[in-house]
This record gives C-alpha cells, sequence and structure tokens, in this order.
C-alpha cells in the first residue's frame, strides 16, 4: 500500500495536458481559462458622470455661481460641445463628461431656474466622476488558470471580448460492476442491490466541467466487462466501480491488463477506499474505485476530482480547511482516515468538527448527512477536545 499523498502524485502524473478551444462567452460558464484575456478597450472607455446632476468646470465651482444650461449629456448620447466660462450641461449616471468639465454638482445641490442654475451653499468636495480607464485599461489582462464564474463572464464582454480560450471538457465513463446491481427504478432480485455510486460521481464530474457519461453495468465475467469497457471509446477517463479487490469476482485488474493498461498503483493506505487501482489504458486515465458506496465517493473527491482540475490547467489539489476538534478521538492506525462529520460554528474563527460514531463504509446515507470530512493522517496520535485538525469541505 501507499500513501494517499504518493497515489494522488501518480495520479495527476497520468493526466495528459489540457487542450485549448475557442468557445463564445456565452458558453463559456464553468470552463477554464486557459490563457490570460486581454482587455480591448478602457472601461469606462470615457470619463463618466457618477451621480445625476450638472457638468461644470472646475473654476465655477463656487457656491452661488450663476451658470446657463447650455446642453445635455445622456448615457448613450453625449454631449457634442465644450462646457465653457459660466455654463453647464445636465448630466445623468454613466453618461460623458464633455470636454471642459471637471466635475458634476448634485442636482440636489443647485436650484434650476429656466435655462440657469444657481450652485447652492453646500458643495461637495468629490467631483463625482469615473476616470476613463478607472476598472481596467486596454491590454489588462483577466489572469488564467482560472475556472469562470458569471461576474468573470460580465467582465470579459465589458472587455469586448466575445470569445475565450479554455481548456476542453474532460469526457468521463463511468462503468459501475457487479452481477450484485441493477439501475434505479428495476425491480432488484432479493440478493442484489441499487447501483447509486455512478450517480454521484457522474454528478461531481459535471461539477468539475467534466462530461460524464454512465455505461451499462458490467456483469461478473470477462466478456462482459470487456464489451463494456469497449463502450467507453473516447473518453479522457475511464472510472470503474467494484471488482478491483482481490475476491473471485473482482475481475477490473486482470481484464484491465489484458487489454493493455499500463498500472501504475494498486491499493492505498487510506480508510474508507484502500483498493483502488490507477494507471493508464490506451488514450484514457483509468480509476478502479472501490464498491462501496463511500468508499468510491470518498476516492472521487481525493483523486477523480484532482485529477479532472489537472486536466484542464487548474492545480491539481484537495483543499483542506482547518476547524476545533468537539470531542476526543483514539490514536489512529498506519491508514489515513477520512471520517465523515459534522460542521457547527464554534467560539472563536474555526468551526468544530464532530465525528460521526459510525464510519460504515456502507452506509451512503450518513454521508449524505456529513458537511465534511475529517482528516485522520496515518499514525496520528490521540487527539483531545480542542485540537485544531484538518478537513475537506463536503
Amino acid at each position: 500500500m501507499i500513501p494517499v499523498a504518493e497515489a494522488l502524485a501518480r495520479v495527476l502524473a497520468l493526466a495528459p495536458a489540457p487542450v485549448a478551444e475557442q468557445v463564445a462567452l456565452r458558453a463559456a460558464a464553468g470552463r477554464v481559462l486557459l490563457h490570460p484575456a486581454l482587455a480591448q478597450r478602457d472601461q469606462p472607455p470615457f470619463a463618466a458622470a457618477a451621480m445625476d446632476g450638472y457638468a461644470v468646470r472646475e473654476a465655477d465651482h463656487r457656491p452661488g455661481a450663476l451658470l446657463t444650461v447650455i446642453g445635455e449629456s445622456g448615457a448613450g448620447h453625449g454631449f457634442a460641445g465644450s462646457v465653457t466660462p459660466g455654463s453647464a450641461v445636465r448630466i445623468f449616471t454613466g453618461a460623458p463628461m464633455p470636454a471642459g468639465a471637471g466635475r458634476v454638482v448634485l442636482q440636489e445641490d443647485v436650484t434650476r431656474e429656466g435655462g440657469r442654475i444657481i450652485l447652492g451653499d453646500r458643495l461637495e468636495p468629490q467631483p463625482h466622476v469615473r476616470p476613463q480607464g478607472a476598472d481596467f485599461r486596454a491590454g489588462d489582462a483577466l489572469a488564467a488558470p482560472r475556472r469562470l464564474r458569471p461576474v468573470e463572464l460580465a467582465l470579459l464582454a465589458s472587455m469586448n471580448l466575445p470569445e475565450v480560450t479554455v481548456a476542453r471538457r474532460p469526457e468521463v465513463a463511468i462503468l459501475a460492476t457487479g452481477d450484485e446491481l441493477v439501475m434505479p427504478g428495476e425491480a432488484p432480485a432479493p440478493d442484489q442491490i441499487v447501483a447509486s455510486n455512478g450517480f454521484a460521481l457522474a454528478a461531481m464530474a459535471e461539477a468539475a466541467g467534466a462530461r460524464a457519461r454512465m455505461l451499462p453495468i458490467a456483469r461478473d465475467h470477462e466478456a462482459s466487462l470487456r464489451q463494456c469497457l469497449a463502450l467507453a471509446a473516447g473518453a479522457d477517463v475511464i472510472v470503474t466501480i467494484g471488482g478491483a479487490s482481490v475476491g473471485d469476482h473482482d475481475l477490473v485488474g486482470k481484464v484491465a491488463a489484458d487489454l493493455g493498461m499500463e498500472r501504475a498503483f494498486w491499493k492505498i493506505a487510506m480508510r474508507p477506499g484502500k483498493p483502488l487501482m490507477a494507471g493508464r489504458l490506451g488514450g484514457a486515465v483509468m480509476l478502479g474505485l472501490p464498491g462501496n458506496p463511500v468508499s468510491s465517493i470518498v476516492c472521487g473527491h481525493l483523486f477523480v476530482l484532482p485529477l479532472l482540475a489537472a486536466m484542464q490547467g487548474l492545480p491539481g489539489e484537495v483543499a483542506t480547511r482547518r476547524a476545533v476538534l468537539a470531542g476526543d478521538l483514539p490514536a489512529n492506525g498506519p491508514r489515513a482516515h477520512y471520517m465523515r462529520a459534522g460542521l457547527e460554528p464554534g467560539d472563536g474563527a474555526l468551526p468544530r468538527i464532530t465525528p460521526f460514531e459510525s464510519q460504515d463504509s456502507a452506509r451512503l446515507r450518513l454521508l449524505a448527512e456529513a458537511s465534511a470530512l475529517l482528516v485522520r493522517p496515518e499514525e496520528d496520535g490521540p487527539r483531545s477536545a480542542g485540537s485544531v485538525v484538518e478537513y475537506i469541505a463536503l
């Protein structure tokens, strides 16, 4: 068995470099920007009014000044002339500042009499002008790589970029194995269960920017497994569920080897999830996950998600946070333990974390109720309440 960190490093070493593609901005949500995006113009592209009021010259900004209104500047239709001494232009928020004007006097601070205004006694010191390029300048870059959120799509649009270069979505084929499995909605025999893990893994992959396809369940004989693996043709990642252990019906490793799989490792010093296998099968990275529901989903968090991140140009890492242990824990053994746990607000900046009493890897409901995986390193000594520990948020 190898440590989790070494296993992750070997998985990431299998990751191919991201493939770039151009997509329309409307299709870029959730995609990973591969190269810096350069603004095509200043924003704002002109000095603009930050408030409704009157654009005036600096020299005319004094209490009691009597100014003649010579025009209007609105959003999308600026004033073509210049503000001369003793004049003002009615202006609205976002409108271009006319030539000669240095500030905006708020409409509340003036009295208008026909075509003239009188500045009040209490004028604000702020100019209420947004300088040209205050947000960004032409040539400024949105750094990459990064996953594009809605706000960044708005930024890219304001940069006048109709298309962006993003990483191609990895194709993930998910294959559950076992005579004991049926799909949801089918009628299980007395000795069968409903396949569940693939639905979580497919959703996790899609949330991580991949395209996922669930293959038919492979039965516990070589011909069925070969046939189902053939359906994974064209996938960048093949994730199998079950059949990677050492039982008589655990055929994934054998069949994959017969098909030419180059194995990177098998078995990890962790729980849940010890019988994990990884390698390369043809042009795809292959991960053989355990069949127990919790084991496969935990392995999805620790290995599948970092792999998909790396394939899109992002750091392939497992993000951990810190919390305060709510109760005492005995020493951990030789395998890293990822314990289902609950979080609650703590007395200070860190939350409190409480591992569940049962850590049975077949109890999927407990994972659904968990908000975190408490990370216990190998040979971690006893922990007392109040200790600061690391966890993975779920």
